[in-house]
């Protein structure tokens, strides 16, 4: 390799595309590793653009990968099934670099071609014809990967929510459930709230069904590690929360109110749901 390829200088930029395309830090760190390997070993003597250059081979290291899995017919983890130190590694890296924990959520759906092109345009700014290259196809091939997920992107993660009274109270509640106050969550709660959740979800011992404010209330906070890594999000059209650490879906929370009240909070488990209907 040669002087004017600074690869630890680029080594934050490309690990951040990698995790963007792999969704995963240790899976995002080999990329780069990969990549710095072979640029060591290459003949880069006449690069007009290395960080260009580095990108591409990025890249496709990470495509090859994307590939890998889309063949064997893998479906995206859910963060249950994953290590528990892989989980928080990536938790770390998403509030370290102020990742969207949503768009991680959505990138995980898209076909290896569009999350390359929406990740490589839209994120990264690079020109679609640079795209095409990469992915060895036309630049209107690639336009339409980029516009396909730009769409699933916008029909799953609104930006914002319409500020209604009833979406107001939601989000005042979880983020007095994230900080632990009990008595916040209690005040804004009907008082036959009821919480309802997937027994796989709950550590052994804990009801499926809780009833009373109070009593909710109290349950709520034992959770509030994970209700921090929620993120709003359209499933079926319908406004909620899902439970993402480190961009790894977990649950979808829904809240229904009544008279500006929280009145039944429902904790279910993603398999199934789709990110991909319309508005």
């Amino acid at each position: 390799m040669v002087p004017n390829m600074d690869f630890e200088a680029m080594r934050p930029r490309l690990t951040a595309i990698a995790f963007r395309l792999l969704g995963s830090v240790q899976d995002a760190e080999d990329a780069v590793q990969n990549t710095w390997l072979k640029a060591s070993a290459a003949h880069t003597e006449d690069l007009r653009n290395p960080d260009a250059w580095a990108t591409t081979v990025l890249t496709r290291v990470c495509l090859d990968e994307l590939r890998k899995r889309h063949r064997r017919r893998e479906e995206p983890l859910f963060a249950d099934l994953l290590p528990t130190e892989s989980v928080a590694a990536d938790e770390r890296y998403l509030r370290r670099e102020d990742v969207s924990r949503a768009l991680m959520v959505v990138l995980h759906r898209l076909t290896p071609a569009q999350r390359v092109a929406y990740v490589l345009h839209d994120l990264f700014d690079f020109p679609f014809r640079e795209v095409a290259k990469t992915l060895h196809t036309s630049v209107a091939s690639v336009k339409k990967h980029a516009s396909r997920a730009r769409g699933r992107l916008e029909r799953a993660t609104p930006e914002p929510f319409a500020p209604t009274a009833d979406r107001e109270v939601v989000e005042a509640f979880l983020a007095a459930a994230a900080g632990g106050d009990v008595d916040r969550m209690v005040a804004l709660m009907t008082d036959d709230c009821v919480r309802v959740a997937d027994a796989d979800l709950l550590p052994p011992g804990v009801p499926t069904v809780v009833t009373g404010a109070r009593s909710v209330a109290r349950e709520t906070s034992s959770f509030a590690d994970r209700i921090r890594a929620a993120a709003p999000m359209l499933i079926d059209r319908r406004p909620v929360d899902v439970i993402a650490p480190g961009g790894h879906p977990f649950a979808v929370i829904t809240i229904t109110t009544v008279d500006r009240r929280v009145a039944r909070i429902e904790i279910g488990g993603p398999p199934g749901f789709s990110l991909t209907q319309g508005r």
